[in-house]
């Protein structure tokens, strides 16, 4: 089914549509969003696209029938063809059968003319055939000579658009044991110091805050539930009070994540990618916030818990190993109903491997990017940066970060995880002037 929307909140819309299909059909993946130009009747705004799959006992005329119930329930006022809409539903395939009635034609009939279909389509099954043209996708999609549209996130009331920079990503600790020494949990209120400091980010340029509450630097302490969301917990809500970027909490806690989306953040970054806090695709999927899934071959300190957590951080292949374990937390994504348009794969620096590992993960990232997702990376001030620069200590690890960064942005990083937003902006704005000139799809 493709879904589109350019009225009112069309990220929103496309999202109703989507949990709009639970009564009949079973959705097991999307496709990520795109931001097209109307096609037909090109004096309207542009529309957010995207297709799902479903499963469904209904026959083609039933789910029509409840399809077009559902956009009119969603709030759809009949226009004229090709007109704007806050939704549009439409059956695209259905299995591979042919059908040609007054009511409907299965396949669409004019979904092989359409890059606003196609491209997303793409995304679910490029080998896909169209049963009465006889080609699959991927030769209908060559077809038109048309370049992908840009693909698209919607964070909070923004919409980030993937290729066209490297987005930032601030860095606010509130703890009193952060490796890099930035952590604000100590004398005076931690509070104001994290809206300080966010101020100071959103003036230097951050895209987007990532607060966390729980140091988990090599040898961190145990922090108790209630003790992560005393920390974490005044502090976003100073944040959103105060700040008009968007907020991510930085947990692999449920609880926390939770609790942090009530208090006001839109994104949720966990460093054990789904494997100790299952539910966090749940609340990703239900808050519709972009989550972070990372690469994490440590060992927890609940590990006595946990033993298929433990694979160790031995490595024949480091970059196939992360881009394939970052596919099998994916997919976790994928189960729990996490669009695809909001899943985000992080390869994992500083967690579980070696100066010389982390050397050829960086050298090979763009392998790791051929996953398809959008990419994090968090190098910041992160001890292998002191190693190569021969036993550097944290406050001297600035310009080994920059050049991090700039070659993770070179070889696919769309996001960079930072202490230092200033000058990592300014970094990243001469190296997106070079590798991204004009845009990308």
């Amino acid at each position: 089914m493709a879904l589109g929307s350019n009225v009112g909140d069309r990220a929103a819309n496309l999202h109703a549509a989507l949990e709009s299909l639970a009564p009949f059909a079973q959705v097991d993946e999307s496709s990520f969003l795109y931001e097209t130009d109307p096609a037909y009747v090109t004096d309207q705004p542009p529309f957010l696209n995207a297709v799902c799959r479903a499963r469904t006992a209904l026959l083609p005329a039933e789910l029509l029938a409840v399809l077009k119930d559902a956009e009119m329930a969603l709030g759809r006022v009949k226009s004229f063809r090709f007109g704007p809409r806050s939704i549009d539903i439409d059956l695209l395939f259905y299995a591979d059968a042919i059908l040609e009635t007054e009511a409907l034609i299965v396949p669409h009939p004019r979904l092989h003319e359409r890059a606003f279909v196609l491209a997303p389509l793409l995304d679910l099954d490029p080998a896909l055939r169209h049963p009465v043209l006889g080609v699959s996708v991927t030769d209908l999609w060559q077809r038109l000579h048309t370049p992908l549209p840009p693909r698209v996130m919607p964070v909070g009331d923004r919409l980030w658009r993937w290729g066209e920079r490297t987005f930032v990503m601030g860095i606010v600790n509130v703890t009193p044991d952060s490796f890099s020494g930035d952590g604000l949990l100590g004398a005076g209120d931690s509070a104001a110091r994290a809206v300080a400091q966010a101020r100071r980010m959103a003036e230097e340029g951050a895209d987007v805050l990532d607060v966390g509450g729980y140091s988990t630097r090599p040898g961190h302490q145990h922090v108790p539930l209630e003790e992560e969301l005393r920390r974490v917990i005044h502090v976003i809500r100073a944040l959103r009070a105060d700040v008009k970027l968007p907020i991510s909490v930085d947990t692999f806690r449920a609880e926390v994540a939770a609790a942090a989306l009530e208090a006001g953040a839109r994104w949720i970054n966990d460093v054990w990618g789904l494997r100790l806090a299952p539910q966090m695709g749940e609340l990703a999927r239900r808050y519709r916030t972009p989550l972070v899934l990372m690469h994490n071959r440590t060992i927890p300190d609940q590990a006595d818990r946990l033993p298929h957590l433990q694979r160790g951080a031995v490595y024949t292949d480091v970059a196939g190993e992360v881009r394939g374990e970052l596919g099998e937390v994916m997919e976790l994504a994928r189960a729990a109903g996490v669009p695809r348009w909001l899943r985000i794969g992080d390869p994992g620096l500083g967690f579980g491997k070696s100066p010389a590992q982390h050397a050829e993960l960086i050298d090979r990232l763009a392998e790791v990017k051929t996953l398809g997702y959008p990419l994090l990376c968090g190098a910041s001030r992160k001890g292998f940066i002191g190693k190569w620069g021969g036993g550097l200590p944290v406050e001297e690890r600035l310009p080994g970060c920059l050049a991090v960064a700039v070659l993770a942005a070179g070889r696919g990083a769309d996001i960079v995880r930072v202490h230092d937003v200033a000058e990592s902006v300014q970094a990243l704005r001469v190296t997106d002037a070079i590798i991204r000139r004009g845009g990308v799809g």
